[in-house]
């Protein structure tokens, strides 16, 4: 099989797109991956190659466990894993792409701007090839690149400096494809003949035959399972997942297979009701305190009062960051379900991003715009530091939880012994 990470300097410099593109030429079977906390860029994959896609987080899991994930999902001929920023950017917290490519044991892909430059780039490579000397780059593509005496300039000065570098091709500035294309939230309704013609235009200049020949990967056999023992309980849970309730990570979803008897996925907007002998909910994160978000679900009574009647039976309930809004009594004058002893209200300002450690034990990441009016119900504090100062930033109220804190449920069984009643 094949497997590498496509990685650059900085973020906005061109990953998206040739994942994008390689992604779809490779669709028929490869796993994608996505290194970090992310939830938007899974959601593109799967919508590019039909296949869900796995975060790796070495921030989170160890390293033993993030590759038990890589080799457990790795299922097809192709693993891809798209970078997070720069190449070395979370070195700091032990998760980047340099990371996790040492960890795996897996080549980078590394894509350079061309942008009004050709020797230059060579040293920056240099640069980067430098700074860690165990690091996995093998391979370049350049992006933005005038024309073909453009690329010949710069691969003739990177292989004249570098005996251990594939420069595989480039990406023509100004591609038509991406003209009327926003990379982002726009591939979510992205028809196919447009991710055809981004993939064609994307790899016209890149040999594809020599990026599988330096992406060779001998997948390791799973041997030791590197978490604690999951046991199946003869429970029910109910997964609450729709456009505002979206961030769900697939592995999560797995566990909560392997653990429950049964898991139902409810849609809140179709106004879809839990069922009446769920012992667990879990709300996921997402938007619900903006207007467009709020009004997809203001009307949702059907659902809205079966999660009243499962609290009412003294039933389990979980929300992360959206889903502790929706219990808490309000986001400014947005009403929620007063499930939680909370208000909230929405920033123009961001009030937390990466990753944190929680007073409860469990390590995660966080990402809102929302603060909470004051704190005298709270629970937990989420710090950026390991045993120090940090803020309240979860709610409970008997068997219910809702935290603003994400987090992956493989290794942390204690959420589920400690949230879901098991």
């Amino acid at each position: 099989m094949n497997a590498f990470i496509v990685s650059a300097i900085a973020s906005n410099q061109g990953k998206t797109v040739l994942t994008t593109a390689l992604l779809h030429y490779f669709k028929k079977s490869v796993r994608p991956f996505k290194a970090g906390p992310d939830y938007i860029d899974p959601q593109f994959h799967k919508i590019i190659c039909n296949t869900e896609s796995i975060n790796l987080d070495t921030f989170i899991m160890n390293k033993e466990q993030v590759k038990w994930i890589f080799n457990n999902y790795s299922d097809k001929q192709t693993s891809i894993v798209e970078g997070v920023m720069g190449f070395y950017d979370g070195m700091d917290k032990g998760c980047s792409a340099y990371d996790i490519g040492k960890l795996l044991k897996i080549p980078t892909i590394l894509l350079l701007d061309a942008s009004g430059s050709y020797i230059t780039i060579s040293a920056v490579l240099k640069g980067l090839k430098t700074y860690k000397s165990d690091n996995t780059i093998k391979a370049i593509v350049l992006n933005n690149v005038s024309s073909a005496m453009h690329f010949e300039l710069i691969k003739k000065q990177i292989l004249n400096d570098f005996d251990d570098i594939e420069v595989l091709g480039w990406i023509k500035k100004g591609l038509e494809s991406l003209s009327n294309t926003h990379l982002g939230l726009d591939l979510k309704n992205a028809q196919k003949q447009t991710l055809e013609n981004i993939s064609n235009e994307v790899l016209q200049n890149i040999n594809i035959e020599k990026l599988k020949n330096i992406t060779s990967y001998n997948k390791e056999e799973n041997n030791n399972y590197p978490f604690d023992k999951i046991t199946k309980i003869n429970k029910k849970a109910s997964i609450v997942k729709d456009d505002n309730f979206s961030f769900l990570y697939y592995d999560n979803l797995k566990v909560l297979e392997e653990l429950f008897k049964e898991v139902e996925i409810i849609n809140p907007i179709k106004d879809e009701q839990i069922s009446k002998d769920s012992d667990f909910v879990y709300i996921l994160g997402g938007y619900i305190e903006t207007d467009k978000a709020y009004e997809k679900i203001k009307n949702s009574n059907k659902f809205k009062d079966s999660l009243l009647e499962h609290v009412k039976q003294k039933r389990y309930v979980y929300g992360e960051c959206a889903g502790l809004l929706f219990l808490s009594n309000s986001v400014d004058d947005k009403k929620m379900m007063g499930i939680l002893n909370a208000n909230f209200s929405l920033t123009n300002k961001r009030v937390r991003l990466g990753y944190y450690y929680c007073s409860n034990g469990i390590k995660g990441h966080a990402f809102h715009y929302t603060k909470p009016l004051d704190t005298k119900n709270a629970i937990d504090i989420l710090s950026k530091k390991e045993n120090s100062k940090g803020e309240l930033a979860a709610w409970k109220n008997e068997n219910v939880y809702g935290t603003y804190l994400h987090t992956m449920f493989r290794n942390n069984l204690k959420i589920l012994k400690d949230y879901f009643g098991i």
